[in-house]
């Protein structure tokens, strides 16, 4: 394969991988479930008025004329009282009106959106998580605007290295046996949230708990935020989905089983996950499974709400967890089911083959930056030399094979012409060439695709990588945004064309094709490039820089290199001696 079309099909690899997704693989549309015929509502539950709807699918449908997303508001005559809980890595504030999350605090990133940079706050200014409703029969409870009550002092302060906290909410109906306790569980070392809720004077209900309306937005290209805020669902049966929250359209009812589903933006996520984590217990039921999903779009807005709905079990118990924090790689690995692939590295049909290749980047990626003690830019621009110099020999092999198969191409056209009308004879005669001058019209293109996998899963991890977020080297003030001065696009568009031009000027014959793509395809890659992260443009430009010696070298060789002559070109004697002879000059340095 020549250098230029080796240049089409690796720039039509990368327009497919950035443009292709939503073409190819459209979300499925989601399915619609019958009603089903509700029992009678249990005993000792309040007046519960306009509030009461009809239990769909195992999900409760807004009731006519309820805006669901609005939680419900408090009695004028409710205290409300928030108590925050802080630890090393975030904090939380929780309300005791309907128990509810209203803030969450990362001290460890920083706000990009705002001016002065503060702590990223994940919860949007006036909406909450972790509001609750409750189906029984054919009722819906609003459980996010009563008062509860708690013994928890105002500030639970978690040490590092510490124990787990705990803070109980209660609520007990004062005109029945109808009551609620929400235990929540902190570890000072995760951002992972366990929660209890225990019902009682109920039978089997149905508990639809919040993610909220999206996550706020914290980065300095907030249009490009708003595209990747979407909610994702792992099913049991296997399957990843995820749907942008700007396209919800109508209140939407998807059925489970599900073993997680979250609320995500580029680089967080709130995420609901089941039981204890076990994953070998879900076909024996020890733990609770979401069975569905209700998404409510926000009118006038980008945002929707998302309820994830579990059954109690039979005392009344529901078990889950909440990770509320970024989208760190091993942590989320940590967690069990796939939990790392709410934000998935490639499209669909590479995952599979990329996925093993992504912890093995990050690990590096932390291991150079820890280890080294060298800043993320200079990790960058290590990995670029460094994975040039681990591909120098594959790279090597693959141009002196297009330097021998461009040496035989007087032949090859002899035998084209020769035998133009006898395929079957051209066929042996080629295969006796190949044997003879020990060339291989696919050779170059083997070698180019043996790193292929890697090469992507970089493209993807650089471009994702919450540990560059943010992160100032040079004259770039975050590595995960666009270069503002756009000198890294500009330079990777130099080295490209350096690199086509030291080739250009090597080859025997001048090839129009290749001047043109010689010019054409640096400016085109630059363009597409010019709003990429500039952690990923720096990564490119540094491997082209690396590029250089050994492109260098090989066209050093190619000028050496002398065509072999047909035997008709030669008066019809020592073809053979002839051919060997080349064939050695088209095999120098191998």
């Amino acid at each position: 394969m020549s250098t230029e079309a080796r240049l089409v099909l690796a720039v039509t690899l990368m327009i497919g991988v950035i443009y292709g997704t939503s073409i190819l693989f459209p979300p499925p549309p989601a399915s619609e479930t019958p009603a089903e015929a509700a029992p009678p509502a249990a005993p000792g539950l309040p007046d519960l008025g306009d509030s009461v709807a009809p239990r769909t699918g195992g999900l409760a449908a807004p009731a006519e004329g309820t805006d669901p997303v609005e939680p419900a508001a408090p009695p004028a005559s409710v205290e409300e009282r928030e108590i925050v809980v802080e630890g090393p890595l975030y904090s939380y504030a929780l309300t005791t009106v309907g128990a509810r999350l209203v803030s969450a605090t990362l001290p460890s990133f920083d706000d990009l959106a705002h001016e002065g940079r503060p702590p990223v706050q994940l919860i949007p200014e006036g909406t909450s998580a972790l509001g609750r409703r409750l189906v029984i029969g054919a009722d819906t409870l609003d459980l996010s605007g009563l008062a509860f009550s708690t013994t928890a002092d105002d500030r639970v302060e978690l040490e590092e290295g510490g124990a787990p906290a705990s803070v109980v909410f209660s609520w007990r109906n004062p005109a029945g046996d109808f009551a609620v306790e929400v235990a929540y569980t902190f570890d000072p070392a995760s951002y992972l949230i366990g929660v209890d809720t225990r019902l009682t004077g109920v039978d089997r209900p149905l508990l639809l708990t919040s993610l909220g309306e999206g996550i706020s937005y914290t980065e300095a290209d907030s249009a490009q935020e708003a595209r990747t805020m979407a909610y994702v669902t792992n099913r049991v049966d296997g399957g990843i989905r995820q749907q942008q929250l700007q396209k919800v359209e109508e209140s939407t009812l998807e059925n489970g089983p599900f073993l997680w589903t979250a609320i995500k933006s580029k680089y967080f996520v709130l995420g609901l996950l089941p039981g204890s984590g076990e994953t070998e217990t879900l076909a024996a039921g020890d733990r609770a499974v979401l069975g569905g999903l209700f998404i409510t779009p926000r009118e006038g807005s980008q945002r929707a709400r998302v309820e994830g709905a579990i059954e109690a079990d039979a005392s009344g118990r529901i078990e889950y967890r909440v990770y509320v924090g970024p989208q760190e790689y091993s942590r989320m690995k940590a967690l069990g089911d796939e939990f790392q692939e709410v934000n998935p590295y490639g499209w669909s049909v590479f995952r599979m083959i990329i996925r093993p290749f992504v912890g093995i980047i990050v690990a590096i990626l932390h291991w150079a930056h820890t280890t080294l003690s060298i800043g993320y830019g200079w990790v960058l621009i290590l990995f670029g030399f460094a994975l040039r110099i681990l591909l120098w020999p594959l790279n090597a092999k693959a141009m002196r094979a297009q330097i021998r198969n461009m040496a035989a191409q007087p032949l090859v056209k002899e035998l084209q012409t020769r035998y133009k009308d006898d395929p079957k004879k051209m066929q042996e005669e080629m295969m006796k060439l190949y044997k003879e001058h020990g060339f291989n019209p696919v050779a170059g293109c083997l070698p180019m695709l043996l790193p292929w996998p890697v090469l992507i899963a970089l493209f993807f991890v650089f471009q994702n990588a919450i540990e560059l977020r943010g992160v100032s080297f040079w004259w770039l003030p975050d590595l995960s945004a666009k270069d503002p001065l756009f000198i890294l696009p500009v330079l990777l568009a130099l080295s490209m064309f350096l690199i086509q031009w030291i080739t250009f000027r090597s080859m025997p014959d001048n090839n129009p094709q290749m001047k043109m793509m010689m010019w054409f395809m640096p400016i085109f890659l630059g363009v597409i490039f010019l709003n990429f992260p500039s952690g990923l443009n720096l990564y490119y430009a540094s491997m082209n820089v690396a590029t250089l010696p050994q492109q260098i070298l090989i066209a050093n060789e190619r000028k050496k290199v002398k065509p072999l002559k047909p035997a008709s070109a030669s008066g019809g004697t020592g073809k053979k001696k002839k051919g060997g002879s080349a064939r050695r000059k088209a095999s120098a340095g191998d």
